[in-house]
């Protein structure tokens, strides 16, 4: 995931994190100053839905709008489906000296 927070916020004409935080204020979201560097200059890691909802509000955005999905992220943490095939087998074969059933299929 993108985060885009600075980027819709100069589309709404905030340019600074400090007008930011006064309009959460104003919509009822209390914002330390440093949570809001935070969100301001870099990807938080972890964002309360209430106070991503707030912030959708001020903005006047929608989540897809802040958050922006990376396709190519997500494909390039996958394993190569060779190894993927070989852990499975190793998974599906019995352990020396354990005896189990095959599940139905």
């Amino acid at each position: 995931m993108r985060w885009n927070l600075r980027m819709k916020a100069a589309e709404a004409g905030i340019w600074k994190s400090t007008e930011m935080r006064r309009r959460l204020a104003d919509a009822g979201l209390e914002v330390s100053g440093g949570k809001m560097a935070a969100l301001w200059t870099g990807t938080p890691t972890m964002i309360r839905l209430d106070d991503l909802d707030v912030i959708c509000s001020v903005l006047e955005c929608t989540p897809s709008d802040i958050l922006i999905t990376e396709p190519e992220a997500v494909a390039a943490r996958k394993p190569a489906k060779k190894a993927a095939t070989a852990r499975a087998a190793t998974k599906r074969s019995a352990p020396p000296g354990r005896h189990r059933s095959r599940p139905p299929a």
